[in-house]
């Protein structure tokens, strides 16, 4: 059950295939597009889609902010579930990330007609404020 103090659940319905939704999530290429709010942009420097995978993201909006975001992937489940984590990078090793959270995307297996179900948890978020700034970061990808 989440704790509404330390977890946010984003579900959002889409009208596109599964195949496709998981390939904007699979695809660095693809994802790089949607994953933060225009006209902020996101540069992907590691992408090793596999448990114990290096995921690494780096935005850079127009006035000069930054957010490098190194983590690693927990889980890939083909098709169904993508688990990440910002507490740990390459090779297992513990991190200190700006905003330490653990990401679950998962495709729902129902969904209304000709549109797929896809969630997004995050787990282990310290405070209400580190909530605000995720939903904010998300709010433009989902």
């Amino acid at each position: 059950m989440p704790d509404p103090k330390l977890d946010l659940e984003i579900v959002r319905f889409v009208a596109a295939t599964r195949a496709k939704v998981w390939q904007a999530w699979s695809d660095p290429n693809i994802l790089k597009q949607w994953w933060c709010p225009k006209p902020w942009m996101t540069e992907v420097r590691a992408f090793d889609f596999r448990s114990g995978g290096a995921f690494h993201t780096f935005m850079s909006g127009p006035d000069g902010g930054e957010s490098d975001n190194p983590g690693l992937f927990l889980e890939v489940v083909p098709m169904e579930r993508i688990i990440w984590t910002s507490m740990l990078v390459a090779g297992w090793r513990p991190a200190t990330p700006w905003l330490g959270m653990t990401g679950i995307f998962t495709l729902a297996m129902k969904a209304p007609a000709r549109a797929t179900r896809r969630a997004v948890s995050t787990k282990t978020m310290p405070i209400a404020r580190s909530m605000k700034t995720w939903a904010s970061l998300m709010a433009g990808g989902l």
